[in-house]
């Protein structure tokens, strides 16, 4: 038996009193929130066995001689339990209703204890739902459309949200936030210790259909590592390449002199179970059934058809895909000439080194000039990353400036072409009809200075002009 709590402890209900109840007369809900934790019950049995006793009572609502309801200490009772006690020091709220009990327990949870990002949506949901149920006026749209204003001034019930906000110490907004998690992922508490119990993974879980949630829910619980953002990712994708399949885009119907092409190259990571969240699928459909030059040259046959006899291709290729992609270029009709490397202001991943460069490789057929003696660019240009895939600007700038007269196409643009080409993609869009819009983002001619920062912002995108260079044939 545990030695008698001679301080009685205050509550706000004010009807409740301390006193030893037998453990058997105390009922413990089987629909409370926070799931039993074994470790933390033998810790907590340790823990009063030192102190000689409990330093604070359980609560529970009910009258004499009982059966009485748990409130909260769960794991206080547990122990008592373990510790072979007859009888447990509990404050006794007489008059507490099952709505009151259950706002007790959460607040006892979630405002003293160390909840999981899972457990602690669930809390924030289930203490909303309680919350406007006793305080209704309090519920948004509750005034208003002809109804009578309920809060009145002097009313002491805030909105929920303001309320459990300064009870956790908190912002509203990140509560909002725990309160949305637990009201769009079915049995969210089961996620708790899982690899879904993280903000990010939950957020992303919050947004799947509730046939999706069900199915990462069963596969977790059976010891699956399983990812909703990855899924997430995954389904998006799919909407958009079904969405794109239905488009059927045109093929160019002119020749040009001129082509820059960015191949929606696929890479395979170490894991497509676990390593596709930054994977290039996340945001266009790549070839996920051509792996090598011949399947390639293949999937694009028809696309090059637009190749003019004399034409240069300027195609970018990644570090792992270079040798692929020296073979591509010459399938499609061209002889390989050079290269140049975007240098990055951010790395990448890899396998043999974090890639911090792409290749932007020049293929020729027929009769097209090399630029002139001093207008060549240097061969590494440096610009920052933008969004997944986007090349700078300042490298069509500069094939703009090497052929300033022959018709151009970019295939797999994204956005509306610049002034002076066509584009063809599935991110592309219609034409700019200002043409302003559409300017190149310089428009000097003499190849002399540095460009501007802004227009893409590379390093030394542009030469200097130089004398006795000899072309690069």
């Amino acid at each position: 038996m545990q030695p008698s709590t001679t301080n009685p402890i205050e509550e706000a209900t004010g009807a409740a009193k301390t006193v030893a109840i037998d453990l058997s007369e105390i009922i413990v809900r089987s629909d409370r929130l926070r799931a039993l934790r074994p470790d933390h019950v033998e810790q907590l049995a340790h823990s009063i066995r030192l102190n000689d006793g409990l330093l604070e009572p359980i609560k529970v609502r009910g009258n004499h001689p009982g059966p009485y309801q748990l409130v909260f200490g769960r794991h206080r009772f547990e122990a008592a339990k373990l510790l072979k006690w007859t009888t447990i020091d509990a404050i006794v709220a007489e008059s507490m209703t099952a709505d009151e009990a259950r706002l007790a327990e959460i607040d006892e949870n979630l405002f003293r204890v160390d909840l999981t990002p899972a457990e602690r949506a669930a809390h924030f949901a289930a203490r909303k739902e309680v919350y406007e149920k006793l305080h209704p006026e309090t519920k948004h749209g509750a005034v208003g459309r002809g109804r009578k204003k309920s809060r009145q001034n002097g009313d002491s019930n805030d909105r929920f949200t303001k309320d459990t906000a300064t009870k956790a110490g908190r912002s509203e907004r990140s509560v909002q936030r725990e309160v949305e998690r637990g009201e769009k992922i079915a049995n969210v508490a089961e996620l708790a210790g899982t690899s879904l119990d993280s903000g990010d993974e939950l957020d992303a879980m919050a947004k799947l259909p509730r046939r999706e949630q069900r199915d990462l829910i069963r596969r977790v619980k059976e010891g699956e590592k399983v990812s909703a953002k990855t899924r997430f990712k995954q389904l998006k994708r799919a909407e958009r390449e079904q969405a794109l399949s239905a488009e059927q885009l045109a093929l160019p119907d002119k020749k040009y002199n001129v082509i820059v092409c960015d191949d929606e190259w696929d890479f395979e990571p170490w894991s497509r179970e676990t390593g596709m969240d930054r994977h290039a699928s996340n945001h266009y459909p790549t070839a996920v059934d051509a792996h090598t030059a011949e399947e390639m040259h293949a999937r694009t046959k028809e696309l090059f058809a637009c190749a003019a006899d004399d034409c240069v291709l300027f195609m970018w290729t990644t570090v792992p895909h270079l040798a692929i992609g020296i073979d591509l270029l010459r399938l499609r009709g061209f002889r390989y000439v050079s290269n140049y490397a975007w240098g990055k202001d951010k790395a990448g991943t890899g396998y043999w080194n974090r890639n911090k460069h792409e290749h932007l490789l020049v293929g020729v057929k027929g009769n097209i000039p090399c630029p002139a003696p001093g207008q060549q660019w240097d061969s590494l240009i440096m610009a920052p990353v933008r969004e997944h895939s986007a090349k700078p600007e300042c490298f069509l700038e500069m094939v703009e400036q090497y052929f300033p007269a022959l018709p151009k196409i970019e295939l797999n643009r994204r956005g509306p072409p610049r002034l002076g080409w066509d584009a063809w993609g599935n991110e592309t869009e219609p034409r700019n009809e200002d043409p302003a819009a559409e300017a190149p983002v310089t428009t000097e001619t003499n190849f002399e200075g540095i460009p501007p920062p802004e227009t893409c912002g590379a390093v030394a995108c542009r030469p200097q002009m130089r004398t006795g260079s000899a072309p690069e044939r």
